[in-house]
């Protein structure tokens, strides 16, 4: 089951396409079904990813939680981000500076020691948050969802149906190439991210 908190400033059918853009209104999904290409293609989605994409509930719900997944992937990637790049560069500059005009080479070898150990758990803090956020098989459902979704719309958007231009205003997301049929529904658990 999926459950999203509307405590937004959200109309009722609107959703945020991407970080920081204004609310997008959902297309019915009569408009998206009214091409009978898309309508064929939602319908063998809709059995290889488990998800009705012509339910216009189902995919508000999928589409609000996929912005609450992008925001979460930004903020896990700044908060281990921005030390990681403001403790490297601070440490090259450091290094290329004022370390080698130290007369000890051991004093050195320690300084450059210690630099790479801190780089180096920071980078691995990164990768490690980064594969929880991107490897994480609930998530992963969620993105090839809307990946799908997007192609949905694209599709009917060509044959003419009234649907605007980026609708729904992601991204081709590459992180979504597998869909786990095993893995359970998303839900919201906090207003950070998903569980």
């Amino acid at each position: 089951m999926v459950r999203v908190d509307d405590s937004s400033d959200l109309g009722e059918w609107e959703f945020v396409g991407r970080r920081g853009t204004d609310p997008v209104r959902l297309v019915p999904g009569g408009v998206i079904a009214a091409t009978p290409a898309a309508k064929e293609l939602a319908e063998r989605s809709g059995g290889e990813l488990r998800f009705d994409f012509l339910d216009d509930r189902a995919v508000l719900r999928m589409l609000r939680l996929r912005h609450r997944d992008e925001v979460a992937m930004f903020n896990a990637g700044l908060r281990i981000g921005a030390p990681l790049a403001i403790v490297g560069f601070g440490a090259a500059v450091y290094g290329g500076g004022v370390v080698q005009y130290w007369a000890s080479a051991t004093a050195r070898i320690a300084y450059a020691s210690v630099a790479t150990a801190v780089v180096l758990i920071l980078l691995a803090g990164y990768v490690r948050t980064a594969a929880a956020h991107w490897g994480d098989p609930v998530r992963q459902n969620l993105r090839a969802r809307a990946r799908r979704y997007r192609e949905l719309a694209h599709l009917a958007r060509r044959e003419g149906a009234d649907v605007p231009a980026h609708y729904p205003h992601y991204g081709p997301y590459p992180f979504a190439a597998r869909f786990h049929p095993e893995a359970d529904e998303a839900e919201t658990t906090d207003g950070e991210g998903l569980s």
